[in-house]
């Protein structure tokens, strides 16, 4: 954001909007949102994820409690009274991405985030949460003049 501010960059990708406020004059364009997931290892004989009850036994790899997605989530499970098993909490998507693939539980993450892997069949999606998303924002500061390529791909999305 300093660079922004000192303009050295034209925009920022963010999953998170900024505050706007009159001295910085930040703009967060929402750029896309992508619903968020339970994933998991593909097993033979493997029995539908009944969600929320399986989420007693199974152990969940979370994003950190600061991520957009985390709070739905633990709202819903509070709201069906589970206290999920919580095996790892982490800060970032790639994080979540290898962790995916290498817990014994479930993973929630966008699927964006192991796309080449639910393509492989190396995980699948165990549960979709089409209320949970995870958004993306370009930041852009307040600008007299703004930069013609920028603001052609910003129309784009």
């Amino acid at each position: 954001m300093t660079q922004l501010q000192a303009r050295t960059l034209d925009v920022v990708l963010s999953n998170t909007p900024v505050r706007r406020d009159a001295e910085t004059g930040w703009h967060s364009h929402l750029l896309d949102e992508q619903t968020v997931s339970l994933v998991g290892h593909k097993t033979r004989g493997m029995k539908p994820f009944r969600f929320p009850e399986d989420m007693r036994k199974t152990p969940v790899v979370l994003p950190s409690l600061e991520s957009s997605i985390r709070a739905p989530f633990d709202v819903l499970m509070d709201q069906t009274g589970i206290r999920p098993i919580i095996a790892a909490e982490v800060d970032d998507m790639a994080m979540l991405r290898l962790m995916a693939c290498e817990t014994n539980g479930v993973t929630l993450v966008p699927p964006v985030v192991v796309r080449d892997e639910l393509e492989s069949g190396a995980l699948v999606e165990r549960h979709c949460f089409p209320q949970i998303k995870e958004s993306f924002y370009a930041i852009t500061p307040s600008r007299r003049f703004p930069n013609p390529i920028l603001r052609e791909l910003m129309k784009r999305k």
